[in-house]
């Protein structure tokens, strides 16, 4: 943690991971580990291959044609650091939840639909570390309905313009 308060770009980073729903502290500090390393020139889909995200497909010819999976040729850490995340914002975030409630809905199983928020959430980190702006579910969660703002006196959220 001192390394983080004393570095600007580490701490700058490190309060845009906890801006985050599900990503307290202690997921942070791995997560910040983890994607420090990566060269800053990557896009978001290398990001994703890097953590070992993406889908693997198997095809055959034209008869043989197995389930995807993920690949699990990159970074098995930073995979293992956006678990728990994944877990608690699917729970707990409004436009997590309701992402993940759409996946179910289209019979995904709870693990396939979980690697996807945690897939989104990767997305998102990439966003705000290029922009340098605060998590906003609505940029990220776009096509999934969230139930209704909710509303702090007369600060409300969930009704956010769209930053992307």
């Amino acid at each position: 943690m001192a390394l983080v308060r004393k570095d600007e770009l580490l701490r700058k980073r490190f309060e845009l991971l906890v801006s985050i729903p599900g990503i307290a502290q202690v997921s942070a500090m791995q997560l910040l580990a983890e994607l420090s390393t990566l060269p800053s020139d990557l896009t978001v889909r290398e990001w994703v291959a890097h953590s070992s995200l993406d889908p693997a497909h198997e095809i055959s010819g034209s008869s043989v044609r197995k389930a995807s999976r993920i690949s699990r040729a990159g970074n098995r850490h930073l995979r293992r650091a956006l678990y728990m995340p994944a877990l608690v914002a699917s729970r707990c975030d409004p436009h997590t939840k309701a992402f993940f409630e759409s996946l179910l809905a289209l019979k995904k199983a709870c693990l396939q639909a979980l690697i996807a928020v945690a897939r989104k959430l990767l997305h998102a980190i990439y966003g705000i570390f290029r922009s340098g702006v605060k998590y906003e579910g609505t940029s990220c969660f776009q096509g999934s309905r969230c139930p209704e703002p909710v509303s702090f006196g007369s600060v409300s959220i969930g009704n956010y313009p769209r930053l992307i």
